[in-house]
């Protein structure tokens, strides 16, 4: 019929762009096209759904690919290594005084969750080992996506075999307290192989975070006290770990005419309470030795596996003949109304080997000079005579 318009095609919606009119999930933000919710339907074809051409023919007109729509915040199995946020730290092993620092500088990109803004930390771990003998963490920085923190922690009784098996795990956790979520994974977790630091030498790292890597606890650990409320054991090397190292100072003293004995901390300890901590004390007897002036007994240390005791003893007696004598230095958690716990022990005399021989002997070799060295625990009770009470 003369006059009449251009005939108009009828335009074709596909049943995914349909029901997701409806059923969309999540909030509803403007968009350009339904189908840029489902670009996988339609990986050859350009979404129909546009308005009409006025000048397009009557036949149907070629279609092109799409465009990729670019992501505005990469999910956690990106291929964006810096997804979870970057952290800036600072390593030095500090050979001289058996330690190893750790300062966290700051934190970048760190993806707020559901709340919106972060409260953030970051707790450090020594693996192989137990994690709450280890575990360190820095205070925590509120409302903040790049959280600068400046604060360093402390690892006493690093030694150079610990630099070349261990490995130090570094995680960014939102502090639950201030979120009212428990057990809330880690934003981001690093692990750095500590064998590749120069000692006395600080080395600055600005690593991505990577998604927590869990893993699985030997039978074998299940019935150990303290065991079953850590959060990760790790299986690598718990067979042989020690259970605990102790600072010790040895000087004779040649104004008092004795052997001075500083108990100055411990570390690592092993867990001996249902909480995975324990309450350690140390004790001292001079073997053979009687009456109580050979039995000293240290403060105790509630909650902890790193305590610091800083308490020095004196032992009277000329120097020839405390050579002949042991020093047996024992730690022990503190239980109230049962028998106290044996975590570990060290003698130190002329019987002795390896450093434990060479303390002994270099400090009654000179007079008026401290000498300080970490010693290992050992997991048997030294029995020479007379036992403590």
């Amino acid at each position: 019929m003369a006059g009449t318009g251009p005939a108009r095609t009828r335009q074709r919606v596909s049943m995914q762009e349909h029901m997701a009119i409806d059923v969309s999930p999540g909030p509803i933000r403007p968009i350009r096209l339904i189908s840029d919710y489902f670009p996988h339907f339609y990986p050859f074809l350009e979404p129909v759904l546009r308005p009409p051409d006025r000048h397009a023919a009557a036949s149907p007109a070629i279609r092109s690919a799409p465009q990729p729509q670019p992501n505005p915040e990469p999910e956690g199995d990106s291929d964006d290594s810096t997804a979870l946020g970057t952290l800036e730290f600072t390593l030095l092993f500090d050979a001289d005084n058996s330690a190893l620092h750790c300062t966290a500088h700051r934190a970048k990109g760190l993806k707020p969750l559901a709340s919106g803004s972060l409260d953030t930390y970051v707790k450090a771990n020594l693996l192989p080992g137990a994690n709450k003998a280890s575990q360190l963490r820095t205070r925590t920085v509120r409302g903040s996506c790049g959280p600068v923190w400046e604060e360093t922690l402390t690892y006493h009784g690093f030694t150079r075999q610990d630099a070349g098996r261990k490995t130090l795990r570094l995680c960014v956790c939102e502090d639950p307290r201030l979120r009212r979520r428990k057990h809330a994974p880690p934003l981001g977790e690093l692990r750095v192989p500590l064998r590749k630091l120069v000692p006395n030498r600080a080395r600055s790292f600005d690593v991505c975070l990577e998604k927590r890597r869990l893993t699985k606890r030997p039978k074998s650990l299940d019935t150990a006290r303290g065991m079953s409320l850590y959060e990760e054991v790790e299986v690598e090397g718990m067979a042989g770990e020690e259970r605990g190292r102790i600072l010790l100072s040895l000087c004779y003293s040649s104004q008092r005419g004795g052997l001075l004995v500083g108990v100055l901390r411990c570390a690592h300890l092993a867990p001996m309470d249902a909480n995975g901590y324990s309450d350690p004390f140390v004790r001292l007897f001079l073997h053979p030795s009687l009456g109580k002036k050979s039995k000293y007994k240290t403060s105790v240390r509630r909650k902890t596996l790193n305590p610091e005791f800083n308490e020095e003893f004196f032992y009277a007696g000329p120097r020839e003949e405390l050579a002949q004598k042991a020093l047996l230095v024992s730690v022990w958690d503190y239980d109230l109304g049962t028998a106290d716990d044996f975590i570990g022990g060290v003698q130190l005399s002329g019987q002795a080997s390896g450093e434990r021989l060479r303390h002994w002997r270099e400090c009654l070799g000179q007079s008026d000079r401290r000498l300080e060295l970490w010693h290992p625990l050992d997991g048997v009770l030294p029995q020479l005579g007379n036992q403590p009470a």
